[in-house]
This record gives structure tokens, sequence and C-alpha cells, in this order.
């Protein structure tokens, strides 16, 4: 059947063809349905077992990743499990309803026949499928003891013989065993207005560790998390922050930069301009919720609100005074080592830095290093400036012993905490530095350089987000010394 096999081929397909037959309209697709429904294919795949997608409310979230993708995942196996999550209990079973509906339906059934649901267990909040399958649906917080997503993992030895003793199959390549079946999928685990207490956010994230997680069947079972931002420490940033490689992201931010201009995600949902009356009304709100982007809500030294970003990608050679790059090392750990490029632009009685480029990693001291290497080439550096504090005085040797010829390697040792380093400079960084909007828009490690920066509290824990602010405040008091009777006027 053609239209069979059109559902069935993937999910964005699917999604079309199912909301065009409940809601009896078109599905209007914009590029980020594409994405979420192709991050889907690969959770279905194998490729992917623990994604995230942040995305604004009233984007297709729940159409898509709970109510079209559970019934998808029916009709390809109808012994799938699932478990469906949310903040509230009613939105849980409601989805679990409409879903049920969907699979009992007549434009459902004249397609996928196979999957039936039981009589046995009928209801919104937990239902079956005769072969096996089934939904259950409840709120992040409730019981969801005695019941697992996925298919139990099988013993391959033991199958083997219990196969060849059966006389049925030759070996066990011949069985069906690597297929779908089913998945955890928490939407919005938290509810705006509670993401704001410590207390909550901890209750639902030691409650995903304790109880959640541990309730796939097999450790191939995906679990995926659709949510808006809330906080710097929801479900997501708790997460992201430990670091697991297993875990994909997909992020969609609704006002981005593409070459040097502003667009929307959707603007059929919202044009630029009515983003930036968002932001204008509650940047909080914006940063989180619509670009996928917490910021802590007050305390911020530098927040980002205060950055000046510009197009750096014409810039007249008369206009660049001073190359410069400065270093604060790390190996791998907590710290990042942090290297940004600077242009000194001097126009006038106009001054102002530009950072170009960064390298803001954890990939060790001796990657970084050959990565600053081939930067300070690429950017034609006249100076590097290197902090040989700790694991400071490698890569000083190193570079010295590749660029001396070309470039001046000085190394500096502090003598003050970086706190205070930070307060006595930060306002200099403020007044003068200006962001590379390109960078920012297309790099990820200038983006996590840039929100590292934009992090930093007056007072708190500022644990592994001091690097980005400190290394420039440390390139703030070098200008300071070389500029200074531009930038002060002369002592008499």
């Amino acid at each position: 059947m053609k239209l069979q096999a059109y559902c069935t081929v993937n999910m964005l397909n699917f999604t079309k063809y199912m909301f065009l037959r409940k809601k009896r309209r078109k599905f209007i697709v914009n590029e980020h349905h594409v994405k979420i429904c192709e991050a889907l294919d690969r959770v279905v795949d194998g490729e992917t077992t623990f994604l995230i997608i942040n995305i604004a409310p009233r984007y297709s979230k729940t159409e898509i990743v709970v109510k079209n993708f559970i019934a998808y995942g029916m009709q390809l196996n109808p012994a799938s499990k699932f478990i469906h999550l949310s903040y509230s209990d009613e939105l849980a079973t409601d989805n679990s309803d409409e879903i049920r509906e969907t699979v009992k339906s007549d434009y459902y059934q004249e397609l996928f026949p196979y999957v039936q649901v039981s009589k046995d267990t009928d209801s919104k909040k937990k239902w079956n499928t005769t072969l096996g399958g089934g939904v259950y649906a409840t709120s992040t917080g409730g019981q969801v003891t005695g019941f697992g997503a996925g298919e139990v993992d099988y013993d391959e030895a033991e199958c083997e013989l219990i196969y060849e003793l059966m006389g049925e199959v030759d070996s066990l390549s011949d069985m069906e065993t690597e297929r779908f079946a089913g998945a955890i999928i928490i939407d919005d685990p938290i509810k705006p207005e509670d993401a704001i207490s410590t207390t909550i956010r901890n209750r639902v994230n030691k409650r995903f560790e304790s109880t959640i997680r541990n309730r796939v069947n097999s450790r191939k079972t995906p679990i995926i998390i659709i949510m808006q931002r809330l906080h710097e420490e929801d479900l997501c940033g708790y997460l992201l922050a430990s670091e697991d490689e297993s875990i994909e992201v997909l992020s969609l931010p609704c006002l981005y930069e593409e070459d040097g201009v502003e667009k929307a995600l959707w603007p059929f949902k919202h044009t630029v301009d009515e983003l930036k009356r968002i932001k204008d009304n509650d940047a909080y709100v914006f940063n989180t919720q619509y670009q996928q982007n917490p910021m802590p809500l007050e305390g911020l030294l530098l927040p980002f609100e205060h950055l000046r970003f510009d197009d750096m990608n014409d810039i007249p050679d008369s206009a660049i005074d001073y190359k410069f790059s400065i270093t604060d090392p790390a190996d791998m750990g907590g710290d990042k080592f942090s290297m940004p490029f600077m242009y000194v632009l001097i126009d006038g009685n106009d001054f102002s830095v530009y950072v170009m480029d960064v390298i803001h990693s954890k990939e060790g001291v001796e990657v970084n290093t050959e990565r600053g290497l081939e930067k300070v080439s690429e950017h034609f550096i006249e100076t590097v400036f290197i902090e040989k504090n700790g694991v400071g005085l490698a890569p000083a040797i190193l570079m010295k012993n590749n660029i001396a010829n070309h470039t001046q390697v000085r190394t500096f040792v502090s003598t003050i905490s970086k706190e205070v380093r930070i307060i006595s400079n930060y306002e200099f960084v403020k007044k003068y530095f200006v962001f590379n909007r390109n960078a920012y828009a297309n790099d990820p490690e200038y983006r996590e350089f840039v929100k590292d920066l934009t992090t930093y509290l007056k007072e708190g824990d500022n644990k592994h987000k001091k690097d980005a602010i400190d290394v420039l405040c440390s390139a703030a008091k070098a200008l300071k010394a070389k500029y200074r009777d531009f930038l002060y006027g002369k002592k008499e």
C-alpha cells in the first residue's frame, strides 16, 4: 500500500498525514519540524538513545514528539512500551488518551490494522496493545514503578541454545532482535513558575535519577526529554552538567543570526519584531523559554544584554592597531583552556577590542596549545600573553619554540586572586570589548565562551565559570598598561 509505505518511511511523513486526518488541515512544515523529526528518526534507528530537544512553547513539540511519535512507534512495533511523563498528570493522561484514540481511529486502522488496543487494559492512564505493547502516562512526580519502557534485554547464549533445541532457526542472526520497542518520553518535567524554586528543581532532578531513569527494560531503550529551558539547573541543565557524551541535544532558539541577519525560527508563529518585543518585555523569559539560554535572575556581573556584538568579516587593516592573544591554560578537568584572539581597533578617539575568535575547551593542554599555534598564525597575532601559574609553563615553552620568530610570547604570573582581577577589570571589558556576531551564531565554542562570561555571578557559586571572564580581565589589565596614555592621558 503506497500510503502505508509513505507513513512508515519517516516521522515527518507520518506527522503530516496524521495531522491532516485528525485536524482536517495541512500541517505547516517549518525547518525546525524537519530537524525534530530527523532526530526522532535517529532514535528509531538506534543511533540515539538519549535525546534532549529544547524549544519554545507552542512550537509543535508535543504534537510531534509525544502524540505522533508514540503512534508512529506502535505501527513500527505493536509490542512497543512507552512511559510518558509531564509535570501535570492531567496533561500526560490527556496526551495518552489522544494517542489511544488515534490508534483506534479509522484512518490509522486502515493503514495499520495489526495495532489493536487491548480491551483488558484501556484507560487514559494506562492502555495496552494486544501484542504486549502499551502506554503508561503520569506526572514526573507520579507512580511509575511496575511498568517499564522498551524491550527486555535478551541473553544471547541462552537464546541461541533455546532456538537450536527448538530446531526452528539455525542461529540468533535469524531472529529479529534489533528493533525499536518504545521509549521514555518526558514533556516539560517542571512548570515554569516552579523552576525558580531550588527545592522543586532538585526534587525533579533527583526523581529522574532515583526512579525515572531506571524504568527502562533495556540499556538500549531511548529516553527523550523535550522542554523549554526554564533555569540553569532545570532537568536539562542538570543532565548536561554531567557531560554525558551519549546525550544528543537539539537546541532551537527562536531568534538567531545567519550571515549577520537576524531571523526567526518560525515566522508563522513569531516574527523577528514580535520576538524582540517579547525580549523587551521580559529578557529573562526570552532568554530561557525562547532562546534556550537560561540566565540567573539576578546578580550577574556582565549580563548578556550588556555585551556589544558586531560583524567582523571586513575589518579594514588601517583600523587595526594591535593583534594579540592571552591564554589561561588548564589541563583536562573542570576548568577550560581559555584563549581569545583579539584585535585592538582605533578610529580617532574611539577605542575598541574585537574578540575575533576563541579557544574555550576541556580537551587538554597539549591539544589546545596546538590549536592555539594554528590560530596565532591564522590571525597574524603579534603578542601572546600566557599565564604560567599551574600548567602554563608547558604551553609557553611550546609556543616560544614554534612562533617566536614572528610572534612575541610573554609570560606573566598573577599575584592576586581571580576574583580580585575580575572585579578590578570587568568594567573595562564591558566598555571596550566587542564580540563577533557571526562566530556567536555559528561556533558552539564561541557561544560557550560567551555563556560562561555572561553567567558569572557577583556573589555565589562560580565554579568552572571563571575562565572566560578572567582571561578577558587579564587582557583588560594588559591593555590598560599598553594604552594608558591614549585612554587616560599622559601624566603631568
